[in-house]
């Protein structure tokens, strides 16, 4: 009896709460386009366990969300992006390059409110990526070479030693600061901090220590309409 009158209540708050916010913004969501740039990096450490020295790589970001009122000036924000990343490491004069390109689901929680002529937005929350796409690109002088990052969770014993190999799914979280003006236009300085290792488990290696995960920031330039 107590749970289920803890549910009526919940479902009456969150009811009173989405009928208020739908007052409140006309019951209209608040759909947006953007794209911008990711300074992007893969961090870690490698099979010994040592840190893993990569430098940032410039890449791109383009897609849609959609603002779903839930309280006065709170509100659900999912999007759909496709975004790539990646790293770049040199040994010697040796460079390695690897760009990894995903459609990712970010699931964010927005506070909107008035600041000055527009509004300020202050988001979190959770990030899906699934990469559909990669290239490992290797320099020594004037000779170069590129080839199609292999996608899956384990290297096996037998697989080719001079592939690049990464898993598909990577999974974390986002924090981003935006302000929006009066017509639409908004910028976005966002931040991305990846969760789960995306380097697969290599059957090759008795004890191996690699974890490898994306992080990186950005900045969006979008129009809300």
């Amino acid at each position: 009896m107590k749970t289920k009158l803890i549910l009526l209540a919940l479902i009456v708050f969150l009811s009173t709460s989405l009928t208020f916010s739908q007052d409140q913004d006309k019951g209209k969501a608040a759909f947006a386009i953007l794209g911008g740039v990711n300074f992007q990096n893969l961090n870690g450490k490698n099979y010994n366990g040592d840190k893993l020295e990569n430098e940032m790589i410039i890449g791109y970001h383009a897609g849609v969300n959609v603002l779903l009122p839930l309280a006065p000036q709170f509100y659900f924000q999912p999007g759909l992006l496709f975004s790539t990343k990646g790293a770049t490491n040199s040994y010697g004069s040796l460079t390695g390059t690897f760009k990894l390109s995903y459609v990712e689901l970010p699931l964010n929680f927005v506070y909107r409110a008035p600041l000055g002529n527009g509004k300020i937005m202050v988001g979190f929350g959770p990030y899906v990526g699934y990469a559909i796409g990669g290239k490992a690109e290797l320099v020594l002088g004037d000779l170069s070479a590129e080839e199609d990052i292999v996608f899956q969770n384990t290297i096996e014993t037998g697989d080719p030693l001079l592939t690049a190999y990464f898993k598909p799914l990577d999974v974390g979280g986002n924090i981003f600061v935006a302000y929006e003006m009066a017509g639409g236009i908004f910028l976005q300085l966002n931040t991305q901090l990846g969760l789960v290792k995306i380097n697969p488990q290599d059957m090759r290696i008795s004890d191996d220590k690699s974890s490898v995960k994306n992080t990186g920031f950005g900045v969006s330039l979008g129009y809300r309409f």
